[in-house]
């Protein structure tokens, strides 16, 4: 596994992020793409406020958190600054009412319930949320996200909740070093994403596909991700482990 090195600066950051964007356009690049089709979502989890003040002064603009309550509290401590938070991991319903306060995205919404639940607190509040649909394209059961062959059923239920906007799919790919196992999760996310522009184009928004962290974000690239999810690549190693934001029989890699 790549190093991560630590990035306790505005300069450390700045040079990570350049660094990063720098990988994403030679990804691109490769592939045929324009590089500007791909945004990069820094990802926050662990880190104490001052290093996201110094990722706001790097020039980030947007943070992903896992855990809602944390990005709950960030988002109140940081309420001077102009960023907006996407919430990225597994949501109960009992925390949609905090997604629908604060959030600009979600993106892992693998449930009816989940959609209900956010669209009725955003409905009270008069606000609309951009979500992704998750989906399991590893196959390993101790991930979340809809089964592939579900997609469709699933993408047919999301207009009767108004208040979310559909932006697309997100995925975790399998936690291997065997590339061409990871590249099928991230290739078979854009075939079901192809397959729906295709059928039911009025159902998946953009089609962005969400997909790539710091262990794999070029190969996610290079197979048609929109929006990479990177942390350790930016800001340094965790002290925390990410068993701390995923169940424990996850092993998703690094963000």
């Amino acid at each position: 596994m790549m190093p991560f090195p630590p990035a306790d600066t505005v300069a450390d950051i700045e040079r990570n992020l350049a660094d990063v964007r720098g990988r994403i356009k030679s990804a691109a690049i490769r592939a045929g793409r324009d590089p500007a089709e791909v945004r990069l979502l820094p990802v926050t989890k662990t880190l104490p406020v001052e290093r996201l003040r110094s990722a706001a002064a790097a020039g980030c603009t947007e943070f992903g958190e896992n855990k809602v309550q944390e990005a709950k509290r960030k988002h109140a401590e940081l309420a001077d600054l102009d960023v907006k938070w996407s919430v990225i991991g597994h949501l109960q319903t009992n925390k949609a009412k905090d997604v629908a306060t604060f959030a600009a995205e979600f993106q892992a919404l693998d449930s009816v319930r989940v959609a209900e639940a956010l669209d009725r607190r955003l409905a009270q509040t008069g606000r609309t949320l951009d979500v992704f649909v998750q989906v399991n394209t590893s196959g390993e059961e101790s991930k979340f996200g809809l089964s592939p062959e579900d997609v469709p059923a699933f993408l047919s239920e999301l207009p009767a909740f108004g208040s979310l906007r559909v932006q697309g799919l997100m995925t975790l790919a399998l936690f291997s070093p065997d590339t061409e196992r990871v590249r099928a999760c991230f290739r078979l996310l854009r075939e079901l994403r192809d397959r729906a522009r295709d059928e039911t184009p009025g159902l998946i928004g953009p089609g962005g596909l969400s997909m790539g962290m710091s262990g794999d974000f070029e190969l996610a690239v290079e197979e048609g991700s929109t929006c990479v999810r990177v942390g350790q690549a930016i800001f340094g190693a965790r002290a925390t482990p990410d068993s701390h934001y995923w169940p424990p029989t996850v092993s998703d890699g690094p963000t």
